[in-house]
């Protein structure tokens, strides 16, 4: 079972300035009309090559368009030795600040 999070849920802990790690796994022309300015992109595709930037004490919370793909990264993650977890709904959901990737 993959642990799961709101997109809601991930909006309001960072109201409250709370520190969380996010991963948006998005495509670059997805990222470009506004991702979380607190996540990191790691596109989906290239996260085996990306594994020694992560640490295994650390809990992503895995973001991408609806929740599916951030779904099988935090599989993935999860089945390496890293904690992870989903935010369904993805940004579809998400109602809070965001940004351009810059």
């Amino acid at each position: 079972m993959i642990p799961t999070i709101t997109a809601e849920e991930v909006r309001q802990k960072l109201e409250k300035g709370e520190k969380i790690a996010l991963i948006d796994v998005r495509e670059e022309e997805e990222v470009a009309q506004g991702m979380i300015p607190e996540a990191e992109h790691i596109v989906m595709g290239t996260i085996p090559e990306n594994l020694d930037r992560l640490d295994k004490e650390t809990n992503y919370i895995i973001v991408c368009r609806s929740g599916m793909r951030s779904e099988n990264v935090s599989r993935y993650l999860i089945q390496n030795g890293f904690k992870a977890t989903n935010m369904t709904g993805g940004m579809l959901e998400y109602t809070g600040e965001t940004a351009a990737k810059n």
